[in-house]
């Protein structure tokens, strides 16, 4: 008889324990049930002192101060609802806080829908790059159909001239842009460093998501940049993004053999031979909100985070400035970079020692970039040919008379080099632009509508 009594009670024990266990699980469910409403409201989740910033761990003293302060990650925030066996205390860290703050990065991180039509142009110029960025921007309005923004970002005794000439430009060309001028500004503790870093002004670039704070996504472009090809058309690669990408470029080169970065670098960099930074495409919300993950900490760092820390580590092994940043950026996250093809950044390399870019052989050139100052001098007439006839072309005149034909005539002179001798791959795609534009133009004019894009 006593047999049966105990095993009667071990029986309830059990029975009082499963109940227990079915109990905890519902009330998980209801909360994480909660919690997935609360997002799909849009309400924002739990952050520490309504800064803004999701709550987490950080490096060193700092770190400690957080936990002794209430604002340890895996304290403030439940770490049950990944784990269907059983549910962790709420001051117990693990794989479950790993898998949440994944989760909770990538509903974060969600494209924004792109109701604005304007492509957002940014631009960094210093120096003697005043007509060589009117040269660019020139570009950029001749063939795109759709509205621009330009972000200039220049030493403040630019601003004048570069007002004026913009504001000197035909009516019915200002009608399809608009534009605001910055000055050059890094931060204050170390602006001496990242202003002569590689090329005067150069590493602007790197603060623009944190100085354009309500664009969303943005092009920028170095000075030597010349569009053969819409901008609009460029923009259009941020539909191709998947949910990790965040920014987008090509690669350095296409072929190892006379790559620089796996021959030379001293630093990470990315993929085979590296990526280029003179077209740039950028989610620039998803890029403010990474955690990037990197060679110096074991946490993830935010953009503005992880910049500096990185100069002073690589800062005597780097050779090409901020673009080898992005580089060692890139190289640690690569899930976040969508490379485009070379004929959206075709430079000297791709033809200098032969034609070496196949999407420009196969569909020609889209963005050429005279990047070794190329425009100005004779070492690659291809180059400066191109850019002295949209340079040269009269706003309003027909394009291919007074654009497309005195390219050609100076083309023909340059098949002395190996980029020459690829001189149909700078027209081909030209060709099919100008053609766009001319259609655009009539049947605007048949329309009664003619250029009459409101900015």
């Amino acid at each position: 008889m006593r047999c049966y009594l105990h095993a009667f009670l071990l029986c309830m024990v059990f029975t009082f324990c499963s109940l227990l266990y079915v109990f905890s699980q519902l009330a998980s469910t209801f909360e994480d049930s909660e919690e997935w409403n609360l997002r799909e409201q849009g309400i924002p989740e739990r952050r520490s002192h309504d800064t803004g910033h999701i709550l987490r761990k950080r490096p060193g003293l700092a770190g400690l101060r957080d936990r002794e302060e209430g604002l340890d990650r895996c304290k403030s925030l439940s770490v049950s609802y990944w784990n269907p066996y059983w549910r962790l205390p709420a001051d117990v860290c693990g794989v479950n806080c790993l898998l949440e703050s994944t989760l909770r990065e990538r509903s974060g991180s969600a494209v924004k829908e792109h109701s604005d039509e304007r492509s957002h142009l940014a631009v960094v110029a210093c120096g003697p790059r005043l007509e060589e960025t009117l040269t660019m921007l020139k570009s950029a309005v001749l063939f795109s159909k759709k509205p621009l923004h330009f972000y200039i970002f220049a030493e403040e005794n630019l601003h004048h001239s570069f007002r004026s000439a913009l504001d000197s430009w035909p009516r019915t060309v200002q009608n399809k842009f608009k534009f605001t001028i910055y000055p050059i500004t890094f931060p204050k503790d170390n602006a001496k460093e990242w202003k002569k870093l590689f090329k005067p002004c150069a590493s602007q670039r790197l603060f623009l998501p944190l100085i354009l704070k309500e664009v969303d996504s943005l092009l920028y472009v170095d000075t030597d940049i010349l569009f053969l090809r819409s901008v609009e058309d460029m923009w259009a690669l941020l539909s191709r993004f998947n949910s990790s990408h965040l920014a987008a470029m090509a690669p350095e080169h296409e072929e190892p053999r006379i790559g620089w970065y796996n021959r030379f670098a001293r630093h990470p960099y990315y993929g085979k031979t590296g990526i280029n930074s003179g077209v740039m495409l950028m989610n620039m919300t998803r890029l403010r909100e990474k955690f990037f993950k990197n060679d110096m900490t074991a946490v993830e760092l935010r953009w503005e985070e992880i910049l500096m820390p990185l100069l002073q580590k690589y800062k005597l092994n780097i050779t090409w400035g901020d673009q080898d940043l992005l580089n060692i950026i890139f190289h640690h996250n690569p899930e976040s970079l969508y490379v485009f093809p070379c004929h959206w950044n075709y430079r000297p390399d791709h033809c200098i020692y032969g034609s070496n870019c196949q999407g420009a052989e196969q569909e020609g050139i889209f963005i050429l970039h005279g990047n070794r100052g190329v425009y100005h001098d004779d070492k690659q007439p291809a180059f400066r040919a191109v850019y002295d006839a949209i340079q040269k072309y009269p706003f309003g005149e027909n394009m291919e008379a007074s654009l497309l034909q005195p390219l050609e005539a100076s083309l023909q002179a340059t098949t002395h080099t190996y980029c020459g001798r690829a001189s149909h791959l700078f027209t081909k795609r030209l060709k099919q632009s100008i053609m766009s534009v001319h259609q655009d133009i009539t049947q605007s004019r048949q329309s009664g509508h003619y250029f009459n894009t409101t900015p």
